[in-house]
């Protein structure tokens, strides 16, 4: 049996740009020398913890406390302007009736608010999985492998829908099949196109219209 394992941010919501002008904002906050475009390229996909903790080993600089109001101010931006990924919600209900689970680097409450605004909770839910409910994050595989043995599948079984250098790393060291996404409003800025190539997912798809029929096509190759 086939599984679908979808990242969330990038993937099924837009919510990559909002949440890095809001993380780098938090990060200068915090005296840390970065620019957006460096998050954009270097640390897509991984829990902000582990950003977090990365820009404090380079620069010294410490985050942490300035979290709660890097949440408060990304949830409201979320609110008046957070959407699905466009065609996404429709890509999803076209898909034939197998499992599918949603693995994503954030957290469960912003899981739930998030794909909730989005129209998107109820496709997936129970089946709503975090980085925080595992040992660690994206590029590791733990995540992935966690969702499989929740839906009751073998990772060989599994295909992955990642839009995160870090997330193709994840899926890959987890014995996954991958589709690389650059249908998020951040693909061009984050140079997706190329740092996918170079990670050689299985499939690149630009249009969340060509899901359902990529994922048939991955099937039937199976």
């Amino acid at each position: 049996m086939t599984a679908f394992l979808f990242d969330c941010d990038g993937v099924l919501i837009d919510s990559e740009t909002l949440s890095v002008t809001e993380l780098g904002r938090a990060l200068r906050e915090s005296g840390a020398d970065i620019e957006d475009d460096e998050i954009f390229t270097r640390m897509i996909g991984r829990p902000i913890s582990e950003i977090v903790d990365l820009v404090a080993a380079e620069q010294g600089f410490d985050a942490t406390p300035h979290l709660p109001e890097y949440r408060a101010r990304l949830r409201a931006r979320f609110e008046s302007e957070l959407s699905p990924v466009p065609g996404m919600c429709q890509a999803i209900r076209a898909l034939p009736p197998l499992p599918k689970a949603v693995a994503s680097s954030s957290t469960l409450p912003r899981l739930e608010h998030t794909l909730k605004l989005c129209g998107l909770w109820d496709d997936f839910a129970p089946r709503v999985y975090s980085a925080s409910q595992v040992a660690r994050g994206k590029p590791a595989p733990d995540l992935f492998l966690f969702a499989a043995l929740q839906l009751g599948v073998a990772p060989a079984e599994c295909i992955v829908i990642e839009d995160s250098p870090a997330g193709i790393q994840a899926a890959r060291a987890a014995g996954m099949r991958v589709v690389a996404f650059l249908g998020g409003n951040h693909a061009e800025r984050s140079d997706l196109a190329g740092r996918m190539q170079a990670l050689a997912p299985d499939r690149v798809i630009a249009s969340a219209a060509d899901l359902p029929d990529t994922l048939q096509a991955m099937m039937a190759e199976a």
